[in-house]
């Protein structure tokens, strides 16, 4: 028993659930990204616009974090949603950049609530880039990348 009356093991149990939580990933969210243990610096980029002056800067970012550390030293990811998963559709004007970034390691997830909206409002899934991957929602992707080390950034 501990000082409080309560079985330690039930402490104990208390004190690891959020780690167990988050190496689970949390719900809404992808799993907690694996990262190279190499990775000195954790990126998380978020992409919630359509303009492309905004998913250029995105690109622009994610590349010049990758020149100034190196694909080893660090991890990024690259959150879309909302309007912001117009620059994962398949017929993207800007899928060969963001192929490029994947080819690095730079992973880009996808919202499935924003997929599911246009399914809805269109009566059809949009065409996606094969590389991008599904989180059910972007916001809690961000909210559990920051609980993973993550440094959170909207360019």
């Amino acid at each position: 028993m501990s000082r409080f009356g309560l079985p330690r093991r039930l402490l104990l149990g208390a004190a690891l659930a959020p780690v167990a939580a988050q190496a689970a990933g949390t719900v809404g969210g992808g799993p907690a990204p694996e990262v190279s243990a190499f990775a000195e610096h954790r990126l998380a980029l978020q992409l919630s616009e359509r303009e492309p002056h905004r998913q250029d800067l995105v690109l622009s970012v994610a590349n010049n974090v990758l020149k100034a550390y190196g694909p080893d030293k660090v991890a990024i990811e690259v959150v879309a949603f909302g309007p912001g998963i117009d620059l994962l559709r398949a017929e993207s004007p800007r899928r060969s950049a963001v192929d490029s970034l994947v080819s690095q390691g730079v992973r880009f997830d996808l919202c499935l609530n924003t997929v599911e909206t246009i399914a809805r409002e269109t009566g059809q899934r949009p065409a996606l880039n094969p590389h991008a991957i599904p989180v059910e929602a972007g916001v809690v992707q961000l909210m559990t990348l920051a609980e993973a080390g993550y440094i959170l950034v909207r360019p």
